[in-house]
Protein backbone atom coordinates (compact mmCIF):
# COMPACT_ATOMS: atom_id res chain seq x y z
CA UNK A 1 0.00 0.00 0.00
CA UNK A 2 1.23 3.51 -0.80
CA UNK A 3 1.70 6.27 1.77
CA UNK A 4 -1.50 8.31 2.16
CA UNK A 5 -2.30 11.81 3.40
CA UNK A 6 -3.94 11.45 6.79
CA UNK A 7 -4.35 14.95 8.26
CA UNK A 8 -3.92 18.52 7.14
CA UNK A 9 -3.10 21.30 9.58
CA UNK A 10 -3.58 24.94 8.67
CA UNK A 11 -2.83 27.73 11.11
CA UNK A 12 0.64 29.09 10.41
CA UNK A 13 0.81 32.46 8.69
CA UNK A 14 4.13 31.93 6.93
CA UNK A 15 6.41 29.11 5.71
CA UNK A 16 6.70 26.10 8.03
CA UNK A 17 10.37 25.44 8.89
CA UNK A 18 10.32 22.37 11.11
CA UNK A 19 8.09 19.50 12.31
CA UNK A 20 8.44 16.86 15.05
CA UNK A 21 6.16 14.23 16.61
CA UNK A 22 5.89 13.79 20.37
CA UNK A 23 7.17 10.35 21.47
CA UNK A 24 3.60 9.16 22.23
CA UNK A 25 2.44 10.37 18.77
CA UNK A 26 -0.45 12.33 20.33
CA UNK A 27 1.02 15.69 19.37
CA UNK A 28 2.94 17.28 16.54
CA UNK A 29 5.03 20.43 16.93
CA UNK A 30 5.79 22.82 14.09
CA UNK A 31 7.83 26.00 13.81
CA UNK A 32 7.34 28.75 11.26
CA UNK A 33 8.69 31.97 9.82
CA UNK A 34 5.63 33.59 11.49
CA UNK A 35 7.62 33.46 14.81
CA UNK A 36 5.17 30.96 16.31
CA UNK A 37 5.43 27.43 17.54
CA UNK A 38 2.27 25.36 17.07
CA UNK A 39 1.38 22.15 18.92
CA UNK A 40 -1.25 20.15 17.02
CA UNK A 41 -3.28 17.34 18.51
CA UNK A 42 -3.28 14.15 16.46
CA UNK A 43 -6.75 13.32 17.75
CA UNK A 44 -9.57 14.59 15.52
CA UNK A 45 -11.35 17.78 16.59
CA UNK A 46 -8.83 18.55 19.31
CA UNK A 47 -7.57 22.11 19.48
CA UNK A 48 -4.13 23.31 18.48
CA UNK A 49 -1.97 25.55 20.68
CA UNK A 50 -0.13 28.55 19.32
CA UNK A 51 2.91 29.45 21.44
CA UNK A 52 4.19 33.00 21.17
CA UNK A 53 7.48 34.22 22.61
CA UNK A 54 10.15 34.29 19.92
CA UNK A 55 10.74 37.75 18.46
CA UNK A 56 11.55 36.43 14.98
CA UNK A 57 11.19 33.36 12.76
CA UNK A 58 11.27 29.95 14.50
CA UNK A 59 13.77 27.84 12.54
CA UNK A 60 13.62 24.51 14.39
CA UNK A 61 11.56 22.56 16.92
CA UNK A 62 12.03 19.24 18.72
CA UNK A 63 10.30 17.28 21.47
CA UNK A 64 12.48 15.97 24.29
CA UNK A 65 12.73 12.14 24.47
CA UNK A 66 10.23 12.12 27.36
CA UNK A 67 7.84 14.36 25.41
CA UNK A 68 7.48 16.78 28.33
CA UNK A 69 9.50 19.59 26.77
CA UNK A 70 9.80 21.18 23.34
CA UNK A 71 12.93 23.05 22.29
CA UNK A 72 12.86 25.74 19.63
CA UNK A 73 15.57 27.84 18.00
CA UNK A 74 14.99 31.16 16.30
CA UNK A 75 16.32 33.94 14.15
CA UNK A 76 16.16 36.05 17.34
CA UNK A 77 19.35 34.11 18.37
CA UNK A 78 17.65 32.45 21.35
CA UNK A 79 16.59 28.94 22.28
CA UNK A 80 13.35 28.40 24.18
CA UNK A 81 12.29 25.36 26.18
CA UNK A 82 8.50 25.04 26.36
CA UNK A 83 6.16 22.93 28.45
CA UNK A 84 3.72 21.81 25.72
CA UNK A 85 0.54 22.38 27.75
CA UNK A 86 -2.31 24.89 27.72
CA UNK A 87 -0.23 27.61 29.39
CA UNK A 88 2.66 27.13 27.01
CA UNK A 89 5.21 28.47 29.47
CA UNK A 90 8.82 28.69 28.37
CA UNK A 91 12.29 29.65 29.52
CA UNK A 92 14.58 31.44 27.12
CA UNK A 93 18.34 31.64 26.81
CA UNK A 94 20.58 33.60 24.48
CA UNK A 95 22.25 30.74 22.68
CA UNK A 96 24.24 32.25 19.80
CA UNK A 97 25.26 35.50 18.15
CA UNK A 98 23.44 34.49 14.95
CA UNK A 99 20.24 32.73 13.87
CA UNK A 100 19.76 29.36 15.60
CA UNK A 101 19.07 26.88 12.77
CA UNK A 102 18.88 23.60 14.63
CA UNK A 103 18.11 22.16 18.10
CA UNK A 104 18.48 18.49 19.04
CA UNK A 105 18.15 16.59 22.34
CA UNK A 106 20.51 13.75 23.21
CA UNK A 107 18.66 10.43 23.56
CA UNK A 108 18.90 10.56 27.38
CA UNK A 109 17.29 14.02 27.31
CA UNK A 110 20.13 15.56 29.33
CA UNK A 111 21.91 17.60 26.64
CA UNK A 112 20.92 19.88 23.81
CA UNK A 113 23.02 20.63 20.72
CA UNK A 114 22.39 23.83 18.74
CA UNK A 115 23.75 25.06 15.40
CA UNK A 116 23.88 28.62 14.18
CA UNK A 117 24.76 31.19 11.53
CA UNK A 118 27.56 32.29 13.90
CA UNK A 119 29.41 29.22 12.46
CA UNK A 120 29.41 27.34 15.75
CA UNK A 121 27.79 24.25 17.23
CA UNK A 122 27.09 24.51 20.97
CA UNK A 123 26.21 21.93 23.60
CA UNK A 124 24.05 22.76 26.66
CA UNK A 125 22.66 21.00 29.72
CA UNK A 126 18.89 20.85 29.47
CA UNK A 127 18.04 21.15 33.16
CA UNK A 128 20.20 24.13 34.01
CA UNK A 129 20.20 25.51 30.47
CA UNK A 130 23.91 25.92 31.07
CA UNK A 131 26.39 26.31 28.22
CA UNK A 132 28.92 23.45 28.15
CA UNK A 133 31.13 23.91 25.08
CA UNK A 134 31.43 25.14 21.50
CA UNK A 135 32.59 23.32 18.36
CA UNK A 136 33.97 25.86 15.95
CA UNK A 137 35.74 24.65 12.83
CA UNK A 138 33.05 25.43 10.27
CA UNK A 139 33.82 28.49 8.16
CA UNK A 140 30.21 29.29 7.20
CA UNK A 141 26.66 29.01 8.62
CA UNK A 142 25.91 25.73 10.36
CA UNK A 143 22.47 24.50 9.28
CA UNK A 144 22.07 21.36 11.34
CA UNK A 145 23.63 19.40 14.23
CA UNK A 146 22.61 16.03 15.68
CA UNK A 147 23.74 13.70 18.47
CA UNK A 148 24.39 10.06 17.58
CA UNK A 149 21.90 7.61 19.15
CA UNK A 150 24.46 6.67 21.84
CA UNK A 151 25.31 10.35 22.47
CA UNK A 152 29.04 9.89 21.86
CA UNK A 153 29.25 11.68 18.50
CA UNK A 154 27.85 14.88 17.04
CA UNK A 155 27.40 15.47 13.32
CA UNK A 156 27.04 18.95 11.80
CA UNK A 157 26.22 20.25 8.32
CA UNK A 158 27.23 23.62 6.97
CA UNK A 159 27.18 26.11 4.11
CA UNK A 160 30.95 25.56 3.91
CA UNK A 161 29.91 22.39 1.96
CA UNK A 162 31.20 20.02 4.65
CA UNK A 163 29.66 17.58 7.07
CA UNK A 164 31.76 17.26 10.22
CA UNK A 165 31.83 14.43 12.71
CA UNK A 166 32.80 15.34 16.31
CA UNK A 167 33.72 13.32 19.37
CA UNK A 168 31.59 14.72 22.22
CA UNK A 169 34.07 13.80 24.96
CA UNK A 170 37.29 15.06 23.37
CA UNK A 171 35.42 17.85 21.46
CA UNK A 172 37.65 17.12 18.45
CA UNK A 173 36.52 17.03 14.85
CA UNK A 174 37.28 13.42 13.92
CA UNK A 175 36.33 13.62 10.24
CA UNK A 176 35.16 16.05 7.56
CA UNK A 177 33.09 14.76 4.63
CA UNK A 178 33.75 17.16 1.78
CA UNK A 179 32.07 15.46 -1.17
CA UNK A 180 29.09 17.82 -1.39
CA UNK A 181 28.87 20.15 -4.40
CA UNK A 182 26.71 22.66 -2.52
CA UNK A 183 25.59 23.82 0.91
CA UNK A 184 24.53 21.01 3.24
CA UNK A 185 21.01 21.69 4.54
CA UNK A 186 20.39 18.73 6.79
CA UNK A 187 22.13 15.75 8.32
CA UNK A 188 21.09 12.92 10.64
CA UNK A 189 22.26 9.62 12.10
CA UNK A 190 20.92 6.25 11.03
CA UNK A 191 19.09 4.64 14.02
CA UNK A 192 21.98 2.15 14.32
CA UNK A 193 24.45 5.02 14.74
CA UNK A 194 26.77 3.50 12.12
CA UNK A 195 26.02 5.87 9.26
CA UNK A 196 24.72 9.35 8.48
CA UNK A 197 22.64 10.85 5.68
CA UNK A 198 23.10 14.41 4.41
CA UNK A 199 20.92 16.51 2.11
CA UNK A 200 22.26 19.32 -0.04
CA UNK A 201 21.62 22.20 -2.40
CA UNK A 202 23.43 20.13 -5.06
CA UNK A 203 20.15 18.08 -5.25
CA UNK A 204 21.73 15.03 -3.61
CA UNK A 205 21.28 12.81 -0.61
CA UNK A 206 24.45 11.04 0.48
CA UNK A 207 24.79 8.23 3.00
CA UNK A 208 28.17 7.69 4.68
CA UNK A 209 29.51 5.00 6.96
CA UNK A 210 30.96 6.79 10.00
CA UNK A 211 33.17 3.86 10.98
CA UNK A 212 35.05 3.68 7.68
CA UNK A 213 34.21 7.27 6.64
CA UNK A 214 33.23 6.09 3.20
CA UNK A 215 30.33 6.95 0.92
CA UNK A 216 27.74 4.14 0.91
CA UNK A 217 24.93 5.56 -1.20
CA UNK A 218 24.34 8.58 -3.39
CA UNK A 219 20.89 9.66 -4.61
CA UNK A 220 20.78 12.31 -7.33
CA UNK A 221 17.54 14.30 -7.46
CA UNK A 222 16.53 17.24 -9.60
CA UNK A 223 15.85 19.79 -6.86
CA UNK A 224 17.45 21.12 -3.67
CA UNK A 225 16.86 18.73 -0.75
CA UNK A 226 15.88 20.65 2.41
CA UNK A 227 15.34 17.95 4.98
CA UNK A 228 15.44 14.20 5.61
CA UNK A 229 14.40 11.68 8.24
CA UNK A 230 15.29 8.01 8.80
CA UNK A 231 12.52 5.49 9.38
CA UNK A 232 13.06 3.95 12.87
CA UNK A 233 13.69 0.55 11.23
CA UNK A 234 16.64 2.14 9.43
CA UNK A 235 15.43 0.74 6.10
CA UNK A 236 13.93 3.90 4.61
CA UNK A 237 14.66 7.59 4.32
CA UNK A 238 12.11 10.33 3.57
CA UNK A 239 13.24 13.63 2.01
CA UNK A 240 11.63 17.04 1.41
CA UNK A 241 12.62 19.02 -1.71
CA UNK A 242 12.25 22.40 -3.37
CA UNK A 243 10.25 20.81 -6.22
CA UNK A 244 7.41 20.45 -3.64
CA UNK A 245 7.80 16.66 -3.41
CA UNK A 246 8.53 14.21 -0.61
CA UNK A 247 10.51 11.15 -1.64
CA UNK A 248 10.79 7.80 0.09
CA UNK A 249 14.10 6.06 -0.52
CA UNK A 250 14.54 2.33 0.06
CA UNK A 251 18.00 2.05 1.62
CA UNK A 252 18.08 -1.74 1.37
CA UNK A 253 17.57 -1.71 -2.39
CA UNK A 254 19.25 1.66 -2.87
CA UNK A 255 16.40 3.08 -4.94
CA UNK A 256 13.56 5.60 -4.97
CA UNK A 257 10.30 4.01 -3.75
CA UNK A 258 7.73 6.84 -3.83
CA UNK A 259 7.41 10.45 -4.87
CA UNK A 260 4.62 12.24 -3.00
CA UNK A 261 2.94 15.45 -4.14
CA UNK A 262 0.98 17.49 -1.63
CA UNK A 263 2.66 20.80 -0.99
CA UNK A 264 2.31 23.81 -3.24
CA UNK A 265 5.82 25.22 -3.36
CA UNK A 266 8.97 23.93 -1.66
CA UNK A 267 8.64 21.15 0.94
CA UNK A 268 10.83 22.49 3.73
CA UNK A 269 10.84 19.84 6.46
CA UNK A 270 9.92 16.22 7.11
CA UNK A 271 10.02 13.81 10.08
CA UNK A 272 8.96 10.25 10.86
CA UNK A 273 7.08 9.54 14.10
CA UNK A 274 9.03 7.58 16.75
CA UNK A 275 7.39 4.29 15.69
CA UNK A 276 7.52 5.04 11.97
CA UNK A 277 3.84 4.55 11.16
CA UNK A 278 3.41 8.25 10.32
CA UNK A 279 5.53 11.03 8.91
CA UNK A 280 4.84 14.76 8.84
CA UNK A 281 5.92 17.42 6.38
CA UNK A 282 5.85 21.21 6.26
CA UNK A 283 6.14 23.60 3.37
CA UNK A 284 6.48 27.21 2.35
CA UNK A 285 2.73 26.97 1.56
CA UNK A 286 2.18 27.39 5.36
CA UNK A 287 0.77 23.85 5.60
CA UNK A 288 1.59 20.94 7.85
CA UNK A 289 0.64 17.51 6.52
CA UNK A 290 0.57 14.15 8.26
CA UNK A 291 1.00 11.02 6.14
CA UNK A 292 0.31 7.39 7.00
CA UNK A 293 3.40 5.36 6.11
CA UNK A 294 1.54 2.18 4.99
CA UNK A 295 4.41 0.64 3.00
CA UNK A 296 6.01 -2.54 4.24
CA UNK A 297 3.98 -2.31 7.43
CA UNK A 298 4.37 -5.92 8.56
CA UNK A 299 8.07 -5.75 7.95
CA UNK A 300 9.02 -2.82 10.13
CA UNK A 301 6.44 -3.66 12.78
CA UNK A 302 8.39 -6.84 13.45
CA UNK A 303 11.68 -5.01 13.33
CA UNK A 304 10.56 -2.52 15.96
CA UNK A 305 9.02 -5.19 18.18
CA UNK A 306 12.29 -7.11 18.21
CA UNK A 307 14.16 -3.92 19.05
CA UNK A 308 11.78 -3.02 21.88
CA UNK A 309 11.88 -6.40 23.61
CA UNK A 310 15.51 -5.90 24.53
CA UNK A 311 16.81 -8.84 22.52
CA UNK A 312 19.98 -8.51 20.51
CA UNK A 313 18.95 -6.58 17.47
CA UNK A 314 21.04 -7.41 14.57
CA UNK A 315 18.47 -8.27 11.16
CA UNK A 316 16.31 -8.05 8.15
CA UNK A 317 17.62 -8.15 4.72
CA UNK A 318 20.17 -9.98 2.72
CA UNK A 319 21.29 -6.90 0.80
CA UNK A 320 21.63 -4.53 3.76
CA UNK A 321 24.87 -6.14 4.97
CA UNK A 322 26.44 -6.13 1.57
CA UNK A 323 25.22 -2.77 0.28
CA UNK A 324 24.82 -0.54 3.30
CA UNK A 325 26.98 -2.28 5.85
CA UNK A 326 24.97 -0.35 8.38
CA UNK A 327 24.93 -2.86 11.20
CA UNK A 328 21.16 -3.32 11.34
CA UNK A 329 20.63 -7.07 10.90
CA UNK A 330 17.91 -8.17 13.24
CA UNK A 331 17.93 -11.79 14.30
CA UNK A 332 14.45 -13.29 14.23
CA UNK A 333 13.76 -13.96 17.90
CA UNK A 334 12.62 -17.40 18.98
CA UNK A 335 9.45 -17.54 21.07
CA UNK A 336 10.65 -17.65 24.66
CA UNK A 337 9.11 -19.54 27.56
CA UNK A 338 6.48 -17.65 29.52
CA UNK A 339 8.70 -17.14 32.58
CA UNK A 340 11.12 -15.12 30.55
CA UNK A 341 8.20 -13.30 28.97
CA UNK A 342 6.83 -12.17 32.34
CA UNK A 343 10.28 -10.96 33.32
CA UNK A 344 10.45 -9.00 30.07
CA UNK A 345 7.06 -7.43 30.74
CA UNK A 346 8.20 -6.44 34.23
CA UNK A 347 11.36 -4.92 32.76
CA UNK A 348 9.32 -2.98 30.22
CA UNK A 349 6.88 -1.67 32.85
CA UNK A 350 9.83 -0.68 35.05
CA UNK A 351 11.42 1.10 32.10
CA UNK A 352 8.12 2.89 31.42
CA UNK A 353 7.84 3.99 35.05
CA UNK A 354 11.40 5.31 34.99
CA UNK A 355 10.70 7.14 31.75
CA UNK A 356 7.61 8.71 33.32
CA UNK A 357 9.65 9.84 36.35
CA UNK A 358 12.29 11.33 34.03
CA UNK A 359 9.53 13.19 32.20
CA UNK A 360 8.11 14.56 35.44
CA UNK A 361 11.63 15.67 36.40
CA UNK A 362 11.90 17.51 33.08
CA UNK A 363 8.72 19.42 33.87
CA UNK A 364 9.82 20.13 37.44
CA UNK A 365 13.21 21.51 36.44
CA UNK A 366 11.58 23.53 33.70
CA UNK A 367 9.00 24.92 36.15
CA UNK A 368 11.78 25.77 38.60
CA UNK A 369 13.63 27.56 35.77
CA UNK A 370 10.49 29.53 34.93
CA UNK A 371 10.05 30.48 38.60
CA UNK A 372 13.72 31.48 38.84
CA UNK A 373 13.32 33.72 35.81
CA UNK A 374 10.22 35.31 37.35
CA UNK A 375 12.01 35.83 40.66
CA UNK A 376 14.86 37.56 38.89
CA UNK A 377 12.34 39.79 37.12
CA UNK A 378 10.59 40.57 40.41
CA UNK A 379 13.92 41.32 42.10
CA UNK A 380 14.88 43.64 39.25
CA UNK A 381 11.54 45.43 39.50
CA UNK A 382 11.92 45.76 43.28
CA UNK A 383 15.40 47.14 42.86
CA UNK A 384 14.08 49.64 40.34
CA UNK A 385 11.26 50.70 42.70
CA UNK A 386 13.69 51.17 45.59
CA UNK A 387 16.06 53.21 43.42
CA UNK A 388 13.16 55.39 42.27
CA UNK A 389 12.07 55.93 45.87
CA UNK A 390 15.63 56.93 46.82
CA UNK A 391 15.65 59.44 43.98
CA UNK A 392 12.30 60.89 45.03
CA UNK A 393 13.49 61.20 48.65
CA UNK A 394 16.75 62.82 47.51
CA UNK A 395 14.88 65.27 45.32
CA UNK A 396 12.57 66.20 48.21
CA UNK A 397 15.43 66.70 50.66
CA UNK A 398 17.40 68.80 48.19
Amino acid sequence: EDPSLERHFRGHRDAVTSVDFSPNKKQLASGSMDSCLMIWSMRPQMRAYRFVGHKDAVMCVQFSPSGHLVASGSRDKTVRLWIPSVKGESTVFKAHTGTVRSVHFSSDGQSLVTASDDKTVKVWTVHRQKFLFSLSQHINWVRCARFSPDGRLIVSASDDKTVKLWDKTSRECIHSFCEHGGFVNHVDFHPSGTCIAAAGTDNTVKVWDVRMNRLLQHYQGNAVVNSLSFHPSGNYLVTASNDSTLKILDLLEGRLLYTLHGHQGPATCVAFSRTGDFFASGGSDEQVMVWKTNFDAADYGDVLKTQKSGTSVDVTHRSLQSEMNCGVHLKKTKPQDSGNHEQQEEEISLANTLEHIMGQLDVLTQTVSILEQRLTLTEDKLKECLENQQKIIQNKTS
